[in-house]
């Protein structure tokens, strides 16, 4: 009887069940592990495991100059056991955002869907915001790393919503977020409403610009929808200007499917070509008698100059996915850097007692004389001590 048959009669035979139920429990195992610890992002800090891990080893590498982007992710993998490709990826991204972390070299650009430099080329460190608002050694919980070495937070004390500022995109097994970007002032003008118990509204915003419909945004919550469109300007009767792509498109992109548009015949060009540098520009040339006005419709009909984004806002709060919109991100977001100020306030307050405490019995020892009592001979430590305490 071979290997095989063994396996064969094994699971034909009475180690059926264990067997089937092994797998679902692996699967379970596996499915919560992505979801909780690789693709969706807590609701304390608005990061996931890897964009964590990458902060808290800044921190530990910080003092105020530029580290190659090799050692960050050397550093990382400390704490984050999913090898380096991972981590430099979720680097670069964090840095393409410019709000926790300063770069230095070639990042990329999110417009044309360029790529970062090798590690070795490019730098980072912590930005000053960052600093303020996403570390206090005194009011972090943390955890052992994986192989038990170190310690890593569980998560950071973040004084910001930054969950609604960054973004956030990932899928897990049986579910995925869409979190959309946010601007960073409406982001604080709201959250001075929410603590004023006044009412207030947010909407995305993008780096890339363009203009946006939020009709049926419905907060950011399952089953909502935005409409984005880029700028589109008519530099002659001949030719238009694309001054703008919609999130999540690059100009490549954009050019794609206005060739593919064109190709099928839904739009008539004789040549586009781009022209973006420090700002996006694609230049469309028409074909001759075709009307400017007809042409920009079916670009945003037929072309991604018009795209629709569904929002899907899943965090991880009390250990396990809820799916929130985007007011509710912020209310519990504010409520929680409130209460991380206060905490810190009471751990000063605290100190400060114990200094001034402290501080006074000093006064007392010395102006009282007590030091005195120590140099009388005494025959036990305990009499020394009573004597002291007599003397108070």
């Amino acid at each position: 009887m071979t290997i095989k048959d063994d396996i064969r009669k094994d699971i034909e035979g009475s180690n059926t069940k264990g067997l089937q139920g092994q797998f679902k429990s692996w699967f379970l195992d596996y499915a919560s592990y992505v979801i909780l610890e690789r693709a969706v992002p807590a609701i304390e800090d608005g990061l996931k495991p890897v964009q964590r891990r990458i902060l808290h080893a800044m921190k530990e590498m910080d003092d105020g100059r530029f580290n190659k982007v090799a050692n960050i992710i050397g550093q990382s993998m400390q704490y984050h056991p999913h090898g380096d490709a991972s981590i430099g990826d979720a680097l670069v991204n964090m840095g393409q955002k410019d709000l926790l972390i300063e770069t230095q070299g070639n990042w990329g650009d999110v417009r044309t869907g360029a790529s970062a430099a090798a590690p070795r080329y490019i730098e980072a460190r912590l930005s000053k915001f960052a600093l303020e608002v996403a570390f206090n050694a005194k009011t972090t919980e943390w955890q052992l790393s994986y192989d038990g070495r170190k310690n890593e937070p569980i998560t950071l004390p973040m004084k910001f919503p930054l969950v609604l500022a960054q973004g956030a995109d990932g899928i897990a097994v049986g579910l995925s977020t869409k979190i959309l970007p946010h601007n960073f002032i409406e982001l604080i003008e709201a959250s001075i409403k929410h603590l004023r118990g006044k009412k207030f509204e947010i909407y995305p915003d993008f780096q890339m610009g363009g203009m946006i419909d939020v009709t049926d945004y419905n907060e950011g919550k399952r089953g909502g929808k935005i409409k984005v469109r880029a700028h589109i300007e008519e530099a002659d009767k001949k030719t238009l200007l694309i001054k703008s792509v919609p999130y999540g498109v690059t100009t490549e992109q954009m050019i794609e499917s206005i060739v593919k548009a064109n190709d099928q015949g839904k739009i008539k060009i004789k040549k586009v070509t781009d022209n973006t540098a420090a700002n996006v520009e694609i230049q469309v040339e028409l074909a001759s008698g075709i009307s400017p006005d007809i042409t920009i419709d079916a670009l945003y009909k037929f072309t991604n100059c018009e795209i629709s984004i569904s929002p899907n806002a899943c965090v991880i709060a009390g250990q396990k996915p809820q799916f929130l919109s985007a007011t509710e991100l912020l209310k519990t977001s504010t409520d929680n850097a409130k209460d991380l100020l206060k905490k810190e306030l009471e751990i000063k307050l605290a100190e400060l007692n114990e200094r001034w405490h402290y501080t006074s019995l000093e006064k007392i020892f010395f102006e009282e004389k007590i030091y005195k009592e120590l140099e009388k001979k005494h025959d036990t430590w305990d009499k020394v001590i009573a004597a002291i305490d007599k003397s108070f």
